[in-house]
């Protein structure tokens, strides 16, 4: 099989989450240690770092595999969803994983994995830890899918864990409440090894203190350890200005993820880069200021406050729950514009009406649906936004509402496409 037609029978194959929502959820971590033991068990061959959260943690992973990069190790990636092409979730250096490797893999393990039949996820991980062994990686960043507890990454052994933020998200898979949640993602925590939690939460912090207690782990808050400060008034600009304090170390730095919510997130690299350099395993100076600047060339991230084009302004963000979407639409509201365009698209197994209320009025808005089988109908998500006083027309497709959009704005308005993960993929 050719490159596409591997992919096709992947996704024909094997259920994938990110398509199809949850019957294609596998909680459990033995189809991965079969993987494993039939693979070599290659994600033992290399040092990892283990993300988990609810949001945040795609930005967290970009940063800091950026900031080893530029500090001289060989750095391997591993993230999803991807935006374009599936090879986005397996990077080495910035690289992305070969087509020819792709195939071989699939070819190789075909019919072990049609014996197993593991999720679409499992599969990708077990071809990301084989790809990043061959290519000699010294050190892989590696964010979970879903929860923490029973997600496939489960299986490394990281020198540092982190944990972004709780917020409700996948609640009918982790649990309606911020603890229980909370206790999904800390089975990422492992005995003697530290862990980083950038966001305290009243309710989530007390099931971080009790588990790393347990296993003997040493705890760190980010947002209690590290001070950041910034001037975000002024955006969009291409870097986001900034010092970031922890201890007697200042750091100066010049983000290219432009959204206010990344001071959060720098907050956790920064942490986490402390507690790497307390490892007897990375020798020498990380390289943080440089590597937070360079994050978008040497990892090619997209979708985070994206600003595409000018006149109008065509800005584009991924955030895809309350927990998200409510820094972004904070920021939208302090921009400067005419007139406010949205396209919005989500899939169905969100909190919609959570997110809608979020969304501010004074907006016209094009509601589409992005071609996956989990996106939620247009005039259902307009039939919802109504409910909210958010109004606005049905359109057949993501790129055919961006194009009105488009058509109706003026040089001085302000287009915005979120909602979704798969809603600003097809725009980009």
């Amino acid at each position: 099989m050719n490159y596409q037609e591997t992919l096709d029978y992947l996704y024909s194959r094997f259920p994938t989450f990110h398509l199809t929502g949850g019957n294609a959820y596998k909680a459990g971590l033995e189809n991965t240690l079969e993987i494993g033991r039939l693979t070599g068990n290659p994600h033992l061959g290399f040092h990892t770092i283990h993300i988990a959260g609810t949001n945040g943690k795609g930005s967290v992973s970009h940063m800091l595999a950026s900031i080893l990069q530029e500090s001289g190790f060989r750095t391997a990636l591993f993230t999803s969803p991807h935006l374009k092409d599936f090879r986005e979730r397996v990077k080495v250096n910035g690289e992305m994983v070969s087509e020819a490797y792709v195939c071989q893999f699939v070819e190789q393990y075909r019919k072990e994995f049609e014996r197993i039949e593991p999720s679409f996820f499992e599969m990708s991980f077990a071809l990301a830890m084989s790809w990043f062994k061959l290519q000699d990686a010294e050190i892989a960043v590696i964010e979970t899918g879903m929860g923490g507890r029973l997600d496939s990454t489960n299986v490394v052994k990281p020198l540092l864990s982190v944990i972004t933020n709780i917020g409700l998200d996948h609640t009918k898979f982790l649990g309606t409440g911020i603890a229980e949640i909370a206790f999904e993602k800390a089975g990422i925590i492992k005995q003697n090894t530290p862990v980083v939690i950038g966001e305290t939460h009243p309710e989530s912090a007390p099931v971080f203190r009790s588990t790393a207690a347990a296993l003997s782990a040493e705890l760190t808050f980010a947002d209690q350890s590290v001070q950041v400060s910034g001037d975000t008034t002024d955006l969009p600009t291409e870097l986001l200005s900034l010092t970031a304090r922890m201890g007697a170390q200042k750091f100066s730095i010049q983000s290219p993820l432009t959204g206010t919510y990344q001071l959060k997130n720098i907050a956790t690299v920064v942490c986490a880069c402390h507690k790497l350099q307390e490892s007897a395993v990375l020798t020498g100076k990380l390289e943080i200021e440089k590597g937070i600047r360079n994050t978008l060339v040497n990892t090619r991230l997209q979708g985070r406050w994206q600003v595409l084009s000018h006149k109008p302004l065509v800005i584009c963000d991924i955030a895809h729950n309350p927990h998200g979407l409510e820094p972004v639409v904070n920021q939208l509201k302090a921009q400067n514009y005419r007139k406010l365009h949205i396209v919005i698209g989500v899939v169905n197994d969100k909190d919609t009406g959570g997110m809608l209320q979020l969304l501010p009025v004074e907006a016209t808005y094009y509601f589409c649906k992005a071609d996956i089988p989990r996106g939620l109908d247009a005039q259902l998500l307009q039939k919802e936004g109504v409910r909210f006083g958010l109004k606005g027309d049905c359109f057949g497709s993501v790129n055919s509402a961006f194009k009105a959009a488009k058509r109706n704005a003026a040089e001085d308005d302000l287009i915005f496409i979120g909602g979704s993960a798969f809603t600003v993929a097809e725009v980009l």
